[in-house]
């Protein structure tokens, strides 16, 4: 089948260029708005009980929940000079009323809370009209330039601002990413293939699927929210996946020029080995990034969303637009060679190579690369053990970014008032200031107090039938401690008739992590049944998907230790440019989880696809594995190495969360490829031997019918006619 779609595609080659070109004009003018139509954040479960608290207390009332706060500060006057006061107020009131619902500043409320220790600055909580993120944040864009009060420095935070700066700080760095990665990426691939022409098409198949990508996100963003957090997956997996792919295409079809092939043959056999590996893979990766659509966090589906567009798109670039293209090149597709092309050799006769002679040694000394290798990644993972889970806020932001600067003077200059509480938003059977309910809610507030860890607990709010008590506490919003004093206060009775809905920011973080906890074993299940089916598919053997995960799972863990190590300890803090917190968001590994263990796959298909075609020739399998490695142990190092270039580019950001994806995905794919699947993998194949290959009969011959497998090539009638003769 794949030979023949390899044979249509050269028939068809000039209108399917046309249509790739049309393709690329429209995706890419109607993609380029993409980023006006994406959310800030997304990390919260918009089900959770605190998520509907808040939206009852932005019903009830608004003061309490501020979209943005407005610091605003001078060196000479205090906030008791009424020149200041009068250059607040007058531009706060100014403000447009179909932006902002509601504010409060200090010569309202008369709060010490909103003065600062030496009295030189104030701040101003904004409500913003709209009744989700992205309707917020257009509100905000639309007042931004009006909030600065003349004579005064102003500082704009709080969530929607924040929010909005990270947005524009991604874009940013993705453009700046992708202006680094390109020439960089181009001069690698120029050393792969040694030659313009071929160096060219695999980029060509990565801004096809950027353009694609960014389309499919804003037609997604129509129907329902997508976090802008998706973009940075969208430019850098489109680019590397895509180059990833289009490598093994061009390699195999010019591997097919040499051994004499030309033509329809030439493009049939590629599409049927190569093409083949390529559909494998990216169902993998794709697969595995759907796990993400079972959570409910925005974050994490906008990333299964930009994640599999991109995957596809790759893949659908690389069987039908690159192939087009090298059925129009043929032969020419080695054109403006830098240096003088060797004739390949097929590494069937023993000694030939240096990657079959370094497969060798890695299995003659097995029992060591194996120790070695697994008491590395065991090392590597330690830290992983004591990993703290946060929230994402302003800190994710460089020091530079308003937002930070906002998050930084309210901790800094400012005392606490009831925003580091935890809320209990009631709705009450009757009016909330009868004094039948008020005397129930008192009491209700008596028994919060009193629970364990608890400071004060007082009546913060009354308003028809919602009422709110908040209760504040000693320590860490974000803690281990503050969310068990969550989960106590939710047991205690609430007052006759009445539901208690508990928000802010410690409830978040607790309903945040019982989520995650609840889905997590179902996407871990899904994601291992799929690999398992999928790579059997590839390798016809019912041992090899079972170790393949199993390597997987060590590769994460090391991957974990190390992200843990870094970026919650602080390790590299100066070298990598960034200000530790002291935790991971837990949306984070979950995300890389599902990324990293989908790219280990990827490169598992490949090396190992191609030692199942050694193997189905050779019926041998320790010179499978080392013809195998020589066949495509150099294509494979080289995949890695190049999709560590934009995923470096991206570890640049001064968007925490972009700086930790970037750092970790460049650090687990170097070490998936490096010591797990060429040093780890080589050895775990000589030790498994034939077994590596066994499946019960009824399976065997399942395979043998249905397997996706690299050496499944129609004989073919074209005489071999070596190209140049």
């Amino acid at each position: 089948m794949f030979d023949s779609f390899g044979r249509l595609l050269h028939r068809r080659r000039k209108p399917l260029l046309v249509l790739t070109l049309l393709f690329a004009v429209l995706s890419g003018a109607y993609g380029a708005g993409v980023f006006g139509s994406l959310t800030p954040l997304g990390f919260q479960d918009p089900g959770s009980d605190s998520r509907h608290a808040e939206k009852i207390a932005e019903k009830a009332f608004p003061q309490r929940t501020p979209d943005a706060v407005i610091v605003y500060r001078d060196e000479d006057r205090t906030v008791d000079d009424p020149s200041f006061q009068q250059a607040v107020v007058q531009q706060v009131e100014s403000l447009p009323k179909a932006d902002v619902t509601g504010y409060l500043h200090f010569w309202q409320t008369k709060m010490p809370a909103q003065v600062s220790h030496d009295r030189h600055a104030t701040y101003v909580a904004l409500n913003l009209h709209g009744n989700s993120e992205k309707a917020k944040e257009d509100s905000y864009k639309a007042i931004k330039d009006q909030i600065p009060a003349p004579g005064l420095e102003t500082l704009q935070g709080g969530t929607v601002p924040t929010g909005y700066q990270a947005g524009e700080k991604i874009e940013h760095d993705l453009r700046h990413a992708e202006i680094i990665s390109a020439p960089v990426l181009f001069l690698f691939l120029l050393v792969v293939f040694g030659g313009l022409v071929a160096a060219g098409l695999p980029l060509v198949v990565g801004v096809l699927s950027i353009l694609g990508s960014m389309a499919v996100l804003r037609v997604i963003s129509n129907i329902t929210d997508v976090s802008v957090f998706a973009m940075s997956l969208v430019t850098i997996l489109g680019l590397a996946v895509a180059i990833d792919y289009g490598l093994l295409i061009v390699s195999r079809y010019r591997e097919e020029l040499e051994r004499g092939y030309t033509g329809e043959a030439a493009l049939g056999r590629t599409i049927a080995t190569a093409g083949r590996t390529v559909v494998i893979s990216g169902t993998t990766v794709a697969a595995a990034l759907a796990g993400l659509t079972l959570f409910p966090s925005t974050f994490l589906k906008s990333m299964s969303y930009g994640g599999v567009a991109a995957v596809v798109l790759s893949v659908l670039f690389s069987l039908v637009a690159l192939p087009a293209v090298l059925a129009v090149l043929g032969p020419k597709v080695n054109a403006f060679p830098l240096r003088r092309r060797k004739k390949a050799v097929r590494p069937t006769v023993a000694g030939e190579g240096a990657w079959y002679r370094f497969g060798h040694g890695v299995m003659r000394r097995r029992g060591v690369v194996l120790v070695g290798a697994v008491g590395l990644l065991l090392t590597l993972a330690l830290p992983f053990s004591k990993i703290e889970f946060g929230s994402i806020n302003a800190q994710q932001l460089p020091s530079s970014s308003e937002g930070r600067q906002v998050f930084n003077t309210m901790e800094r200059d400012f005392d606490g008032d009831a925003v580091k509480s935890i809320d209990s938003l009631l709705v009450l059977k009757s009016d909330a200031t009868s004094k039948e309910q008020g005397a129930a809610l008192q009491a209700y507030a008596e028994r919060l107090g009193a629970t364990e860890g608890a400071k004060t607990a007082r009546i913060t709010g009354a308003e028809g039938t919602t009422a709110r008590v908040s209760v504040t506490f000693d320590g860490n919003a974000i803690s281990t401690h503050a969310r068990d004093l969550v989960n106590r206060l939710k047991d205690v009775p609430e007052p006759p008739g009445a539901h208690a809905y508990f928000g802010g920011e410690s409830a978040v973080y607790d309903d945040t992590l019982d989520a995650l906890g609840e889905t997590l074993p179902w996407m871990l299940l899904y994601i291992a049944v799929m690999t398992y089916i999928l790579l059997f598919l590839a390798f016809g053997s019912v041992l090899l998907p079972l170790k393949a995960i199993a390597m997987n799972l060590l590769s994460l863990s090391a991957t974990f230790g190390v992200l843990v190590w870094i970026f919650q300890d602080g390790h590299l803090n100066g070298l990598l440019g960034f200000d530790p917190t002291g935790n991971i968001e837990p949306n984070m590994p979950i995300m890389l989880f599902a990324l990293i263990f989908g790219l280990s796959m990827d490169y598992e298909v490949f090396l190992v696809s191609r030692m199942r075609e050694q193997y189905d020739q050779l019926n041998d399998s320790t010179e499978a594995v080392a013809t195998g490695l020589q066949s495509i142990g150099r294509l494979v190092v080289s995949a890695a190495l190049l999709m560590c270039v934009p995923l470096a580019a991206i570890g640049m950001s001064d968007v925490l969360t972009m700086k930790l994806f970037g750092v970790g995905m460049v650090f687990a794919v170097l070490v998936d490829v490096l010591v797990v699947r060429i040093l780890l993998g080589s050895a775990v194949m000589k030790l498994m031997g034939r077994a590596a290959w066994w499946a019960p009969g009824p399976l065997a011959r399942f395979y043998t019918r249905y397997g996706i497998k690299e050496g499944d090539v129609p004989a073919d009638t074209d005489k071999p006619v070596p190209v140049g003769v």
